[in-house]
Formats: C-alpha cells, structure tokens, sequence
C-alpha cells in the first residue's frame, strides 16, 4: 500500500520556520566580575541580609530561641513578644508595611529591592562569588565550558557544586530552624531522627536555593517574578532610575585613548559593551528602560571604570531620573523632584500604618479573657435563698511570665464569684480553663436575662500595658 506524503505549502513552510525563531534556547550568562561604590553597597546588603539569616535562629531569650515560629504550639516567638493565632491582625499590618514600602522605595529609586536585598539576587550573588573562586574569571569560565571533558574540568566543576550544594544545605537547613528550634533541628539531623516534614522543606528550600541561584539565575528574574511585571506601573519620569545618557553617549564608537572625540563625531560611549559584560541578566541598558534590568547598578561601576580609564568625566551610565537625563537637571533639582504628591502620600501611610501598629503593639493587653455560659445548668437555687449560675472562663496568658488574676463581677445587687480560689494564677504562655460560680440574692435578681461584666485585673502589675483592666460581658439567668 503505497504511503501518500503530506504537502505543506512554501508559505505555511515559511511561517512554521518563522515561528520557530520565537522559542530561542537559553545562552548561559557570564557576568563579569566588577568593582565600584555600588559593588560596595551591594556587598554589604548581602553581608547584613546574610547575618541576619544566619544567625537569628541561633539567638536566645528568656531561655528559649529569640524568633521561632512554633507552628505545633500555635505561638510565634520574636524576641520578647510573643504572637498567638488571635493576633493575625499584626501579620496582616506587617504585609501592608511591607506592600507600601515596596511602593514608596520603587516610586522614588525604583527597583532597590531587586537589585540589593532580594534573596535571588542576594544567592546569585554568592554562587557567582564561589564560581569565579573555583573556576576564574569571565573569560576563564567560557574557556572551561568550551573545553572538552578532562579530570581538572571534572574536579573544577565537582568542587563549585559541592560548595553550591553545602550553602544551599545550610540555607534549607537554617530556613527550617526558624519552625523548629534549631538546636533539637541539628540534634535529629546529626542523629539521622529527621521527621518527614523537617526533612522535607530543609531538601525543598535547599533544593530551591541550589536550582535558583546556581542555574535559573536571570530566568527568574525575567520570567518567573512577578514584581519584573507590574514594577514599570510604579515608575515615572522623576523616578530615579540605572539610565544611558544616550545625548552624551552617541554616536558611540572604539577609539584610542587620545584620541578627541568632539573631532573623531563621537560620543563618550566607547563601545566596549562592559555595561553588557557586567550585567546579570544580560541586558544592553543603552537600548533604553528595559523589564529585565533589576537595578543592580553593576553597570554604572563598569562604565565608571572605563570613563576614568579613557580620562572621561564618570556619569555616563548613573542613577538619575528620565527627566533629569533629558533635560539636564543637577542632582538636587532631580532630589527635589522625587517629593512629588504620590511619594508624599505612600510616605504619610507608610508612617500612619507604622505609628498606629507601634501603638496597638505597647498597649496590647498580655491577657486575653472568653467568658462561656454552662449550657447544662442555666440556673439554680442553692442554700440561703441564691441564685446561681455557672461560667467557663478561658484566659489565655500571652506573657513568657506567670500572672496572678482577681476576678470580680457586678450588674446585680450583692453578686458574689465563687468556685475558684482567689487570685487565681495562670502559667506563661500558656491557656487554662477556669469554672467559675456566680451566686446573688434571688430577691434582687429579675426572671430572666440579666445583664452582668466580668471584670479581671492583675495583681502583680509592673506599670504601663502590664497594668490593665478587662471588661467581659455575659448573661446571668432567672428562671
């Protein structure tokens, strides 16, 4: 049976061929290693972020680890306060603090926080550190890649890995300890008792950090994140921003450092695309505002060397608005220009979310009080002519101290707390259960509901916040 071909049309041939064009396989980025003001600044973000990391689950206070988060117990730890399920609000305040400030810092120097203190630039950073350790600079590491397999390309790429692999390790394993207090962490680890949810997130966050940082790279930066996305929305022409001065620059051309540009028709642009070499995504800035640049400022370093090689004033590339590049404006003017209405407002909501959560935070109450009604028994006559009903206080102790409470209640004549000892004591940290009787002269109680406050007060108060007073409502009830 003979076998019929499928003709496909020169133009369908011709657009298949096109299309193939769009999907471009990834080329490996080598960026160069360079020095400046800004490498400086971006070092010692990596340095802070890093300590800060590191070492915080490993902190005490009070006898336990200074910032946990104790999912199993429900209670977060950050120093000396401590957040339980019913503080919710507090995170919600602390993602809004965080949205405006993203806001605020994008609108006025756009994007610092890629460029400096995001952990994907931060892990970049340091896995591009240990590579250039291990296996040289830019142009030895294209060597090396190109190279054919031999035992020193073997061990050269093993050592980089293993190093990539033990951070990454570390990482997960730090990542983890901030859940579960890290010493006992380290003791299940060491004795191989890792629990499947521990070993888990330590291999996924390790797995992720290693993926990240040491392969994906500029991918997540220009594909993966979202922030490349919407950033541009937070940007104007007073923002300032890593910009060509594309009037100085052009025509741009190699040349000879004595010679005159003015007479060669040429900018201060020499062509030697170190801007292009430096920058971890791969970008060429002087084509323009591009989403893929992180506001590393690499380049700005890069091009700055080169200008003070070629006896060039520096500024070719620099940090500066649109409007500023454009028309000229001096650094203070362009300053003056970033306190425009929309940084005044995210600034003043920024402060008022931030004054208003400092606030709520000194004068939380440390306890929390839930009266329950007993259902079984709504009311009851006792001895000496009383009515009595039965309550369930839940009190919850949000302080790492124990707490001595007096419970007292009015609304009706001659009421009297019972089936406790007063003051009563509740453990640190901690959420008891007390049932309490509340008994008052059936002449002076009316049928039916009658309105009562449970009033809690501490003994042991040392001044300010600790000194508080609770007002809980409740029913007591007459048949």
């Amino acid at each position: 049976m003979a076998t019929r071909s499928k003709v496909i049309p020169i133009q369908a041939a011709a657009d298949f061929d096109q299309e193939q064009v769009l999907y471009e396989v990834r080329k490996k980025i080598y960026p160069r290693a360079v020095s400046g003001w800004f490498a400086k600044w971006r070092w010692a973000l990596v340095f802070l972020t890093q300590l800060v990391f590191y070492v915080s689950p490993w902190l005490s206070w009070n006898g336990r680890q200074a910032v946990l988060f104790d999912l199993a117990a429900r209670k977060f730890y950050i120093f000396g306060i401590v957040f339980w399920p019913q503080d919710f609000i507090y995170l919600t305040i602390l993602l809004m603090i965080s949205a405006y400030s993203l806001f605020l810092f994008t609108t006025v120097a756009g994007r610092l926080w890629c460029g400096y203190a995001c952990p994907q630039t931060v892990y970049t950073e340091i896995f591009l550190w240990v590579e250039r350790v291990v296996e040289g600079d830019r142009v030895a590491q294209m060597r090396l890649d190109k190279a054919g397999l031999s035992p020193r390309k073997v061990a050269l790429k093993s050592a980089k890995h293993a190093i990539w692999i033990a951070i990454s390790l570390w990482t997960g394993f730090t990542f983890v300890g901030y859940f579960t207090p890290i010493g006992d962490l380290g003791r299940e680890v060491f004795s191989w008792t890792l629990g499947p949810w521990e070993a888990f997130w330590l291999f996924f966050y390790g797995l992720a950090t290693y993926g990240n940082a040491g392969w994906m790279r500029e991918q997540v930066c220009k594909y993966m994140c979202p922030y490349a996305r919407f950033q541009g929305v937070m940007f104007d022409r007073d923002t300032l921003v890593v910009a060509y001065d594309e009037e100085r620059g052009e025509p741009r051309g190699a040349r000879s450092k004595k010679t005159n540009p003015q007479l060669a028709g040429l900018g201060d642009c020499v062509d030697c695309e170190i801007c292009v070499q430096v920058c971890p995504t791969g970008i060429d800035i002087r084509q323009g505002q591009q989403y893929e640049c992180i506001g590393c400022t690499a380049c700005i370093d890069g091009c700055n060397q080169v200008m003070d090689k070629m006896g060039y004033a520096p500024g070719l590339i620099r940090y500066a608005s649109l409007n500023g590049v454009s028309q000229h404006l001096g650094w203070r003017e362009m300053i003056r220009r970033v306190f425009r209405p929309r940084v005044l407002i995210y600034t003043a909501v920024l402060w008022a979310i931030i004054i208003a959560a400092s606030i709520s935070l000194y004068l939380r109450v440390p306890v929390k009080v839930d009266v329950i009604r007993d259902r079984n028994a709504l009311s009851r006559e006792v001895a000496d002519g009383l009515i009595e009903n039965v309550y369930r206080l839940q009190i919850m102790n949000t302080q790492e101290r124990p707490r001595k409470l007096v419970i007292t209640a009015s609304g009706i004549d001659d009421l009297k707390v019972g089936g406790v000892t007063l003051p009563i004591e509740i453990g640190a940290t901690s959420t008891q259960m007390f049932t309490v009787n509340l008994r008052a002269p059936a002449e002076k109680v009316q049928k039916g509901s009658n309105r009562i406050v449970f009033h809690i007060v501490p003994l042991d108060a040392a001044g300010g916040a600790d000194d508080f007073s609770l007002h809980e409502k409740s029913i007591f009830f007459k048949r």
